[in-house]
């Protein structure tokens, strides 16, 4: 696999551009990684690291930290809740409000070698904001803002909606590629880390129908 696109560089951040398909991490079957392109990004004897994660099929932008302060500040930033993250999505069906504000614990349900995430009162408090951007007869392109930064969290609040994302087969849709986009994100550090993605070639037929006009 070819080395990811760059969104953003300094001395002290990358923000890559991560396929869909691609892990972070790298897998008990092996398989290319995004850990597979560190020796390309090392800035020094140490590093780069994840600054936080995206799940393997969520294409967009990954904060990856070149040096080990400017890791603990990104760190400091998801942990305190400052991170400002913006997702795009392409979801079955379409919501009868245009907005609105999802707020529903959750889980981590395992059955056998299985888990999923699931709404549970018991669970960690997640909050979502949602707006939709554009509609087509079957789909919806709808804008997330997640307050919490729980696993699956879109996914899951996307399907207690009513209405799971496209390919998401793990919450209700059909089995297909995950139509999910980490499209923006800020750290307000000093000075400020801020980069946005382009829409996946997958998603780009499904973002048009719903009146995404590339630019």
């Amino acid at each position: 696999m070819s080395l990811p696109g760059l969104l953003f560089q300094d001395s002290r951040f990358l923000i890559i551009d991560k396929p869909a398909g691609l892990p972070v991490h790298a897998g008990r079957a092996g398989g290319p990684s995004v850990e597979d392109f560190f020796p390309h990004w090392r800035r020094g004897k140490s590093g780069p690291w994840l600054a936080h994660r995206l799940d393997q099929d969520t294409a967009g932008c990954l904060v990856i930290a070149l040096k080990k302060p400017a890791l603990l500040a990104a760190q400091a930033c998801f942990a305190g809740g400052l991170a400002q993250k913006t997702y795009w999505a392409v979801v079955c069906g379409a919501p009868r409000a245009g907005q609105g504000v999802l707020e529903l614990p959750l889980a981590k349900h395992t059955q056998g070698r299985r888990w999923k995430m699931a709404p549970d009162p018991a669970g960690q408090p997640a909050i979502t904001h949602w707006r939709v951007l554009g509609r087509s007869e079957r789909m919806s392109w709808i804008e997330f803002t997640p307050q919490t930064g729980r696993t699956h969290q879109i996914r899951v609040h996307a399907a207690a909606l009513g209405h799971p994302i496209l390919g998401d087969a793990l919450y209700g849709a059909e089995a297909g590629p995950l139509h999910l986009l980490a499209r923006r994100i800020v750290l307000p550090l000093a000075p400020e880390l801020a980069a946005q993605a382009p829409v996946p070639a997958h998603m780009a037929a499904a973002m048009k129908a719903c009146g995404h006009v590339p630019l």
